[in-house]
């Protein structure tokens, strides 16, 4: 062999090698995602030497999250995604839907107490959001996970109200709360705001923190649980956790914190924010949450690529490096876009986000022609919708004035002559035109009719 072609080689192994290194299923430190930011610290920060050694074996992690929603949102996204990077790396992960916590309710970031939920309530929303986690983490495997050869450990998907409904209060506050000092969880920084308030502090979310940390030791004796994942505003109730655990167990313990995402005026991204995005599709569909994305400013961009994508750095140096080349064309954003939406929504969500900004940015008849009738009324909500049978011979000129475009018939006549009036974003000039099934008609049995550029009427056709 020439030492060229064995140079070629060597090449070849080593670019597979790079392709196969960010799939790869052997543990690795995971305390390298702070490079991408994707966690932004560590608890305890004086033992980093510690868990720098830890991490180098298979290790089983944890993230919560209280069911106070019927659907997660981005920024639960984000904590997700920090657990798939765990995943890949080898790790276990745990995801606890808090049907317990959900009725004590987390003090952090809250100004007063929250509303008591009721019980179905709840058990639908652990249902929705035990739906969103499994989905996330079977698109995850299926569309992003290449290397198939090696198998993903198992994430295991918990309800925590499971392990308390068999206690009393007395057995617990016997045997457990003696393990808690009053004093530390008072200084706490989520319960010192609300002290310091003029709504206070009930008992219920004082003992958040109380049964946060137990959720970990039973993770932990049950399941050899020794990291806890959660938002930089959790910080107070890991510490909880960790203290706690370490009283019982010789044994190291850690938190990694992911950032919490904010809003352009720098309020937390979350359920309690109107312009919120949300994972399940019928609070917000795949089209919206691709043009979120779609829509970032380019300052943004990295910092997105590195926390929401699976992409090498050398990837995401290319990307970056396009996108200041070449910004108009937003190919970045459409990576980050794609790359969501997919994770969220799977493949078909992806299409339908692709189908929707075809239609309405686009206005390309084909991908009208694919969308159902309630995709149509969802995508035009704004617009007018009737219902009329067909009548055979109905000219579009009279059509036009029965569905209201037009009060008088001689206005639809010039307004179609001089290319007004669009029948499924194509353009008609004849108002004798005669509607056809075949030609005039999608398959959802409906006609989108457009005056100028964002005028719409939907019509239904029944027989």
């Amino acid at each position: 062999m020439t030492s060229q072609k064995l140079s070629l080689r060597l090449c070849q192994r080593a670019v597979v090698s790079l392709r196969r290194s960010y799939c790869s299923v052997s543990p690795r430190n995971v305390l390298k995602l702070q490079e991408r930011g994707v966690i932004q610290s560590v608890f305890p920060t004086t033992l980093t030497h510690e868990v720098e050694k830890q991490v180098g074996q298979p290790l089983t992690l944890y993230c919560g999250f209280d069911p106070t929603a019927d659907s997660l949102h981005i920024g639960n996204l984000l904590a997700i995604i920090a657990m798939l990077h765990c995943q890949r790396a080898g790790h276990s992960p745990i995801c606890v839907v808090g049907g317990a916590t959900a009725k004590i309710g987390d003090p952090s970031g809250k100004t007063k107490d929250r509303e008591p939920m009721k019980q179905e309530t709840i058990d639908r929303n652990i249902a929705s959001i035990t739906e969103s986690l499994e989905r996330i983490f079977a698109n995850h495997q299926k569309y992003f996970w290449r290397d198939q050869d090696k198998e993903l450990p198992e994430v295991r998907i918990l309800n925590n109200n499971d392990w308390y409904s068999q206690q009393t209060v007395v057995d617990f506050l016997s045997t457990l709360g003696r393990k808690f000092r009053v004093g530390s969880m008072m200084h706490r920084e989520s319960v010192r705001t609300r002290l310091e308030s003029e709504e206070g502090l009930s008992l219920t979310e004082f003992t958040y923190q109380v049964f946060q940390a137990c959720d970990w030791l039973h993770l932990y004796e049950k399941y050899n649980c020794t990291v806890q994942v959660g938002g930089s505003d959790q910080l107070g109730n890991i510490i909880s956790g960790y203290e706690f655990l370490t009283k019982i167990h010789k044994k190291l313990f850690f938190g990694l914190m992911v950032p919490l995402l904010t809003t352009s005026s720098g309020e937390k991204l979350g359920k309690s924010v109107n312009n919120s995005m949300w994972l399940n599709p019928d609070k917000t569909t795949p089209f919206k949450l691709y043009q979120y994305f779609i829509n970032l400013p380019d300052s943004e961009v990295e910092t997105y690529l590195k926390l929401f994508t699976f992409m090498t750095k050398r990837e995401i140096k290319d990307c970056v490096a396009n996108m200041r080349e070449r910004p108009e064309q937003r190919r970045s954003q459409k990576k980050i876009a794609e790359a969501i939406v997919k994770l969220v929504h799977g493949e078909a969500g992806l299409e339908q986000a692709f189908r929707w900004t075809e239609v309405l940015f686009q206005n390309k008849a084909e991908s009208l022609a694919l969308l159902s009738d309630l995709e149509v009324k969802f995508l035009f909500k704004n617009a007018p919708f009737i219902t009329l049978p067909l009548v055979p011979g109905l000219k579009l000129g009279s059509l036009c004035c029965k569905i209201k475009m037009f009060k008088k018939e001689g206005e639809a006549i010039n307004k179609i002559r001089f290319g007004q009036v669009r029948v499924n974003f194509q353009m008609e000039t004849n108002p004798e035109l005669v509607l056809r099934d075949t030609d005039h008609i999608l398959p959802s049995d409906i006609t989108l009719f457009t005056l100028g550029k964002k005028n719409h009427f939907v019509v239904k056709w029944v027989s």
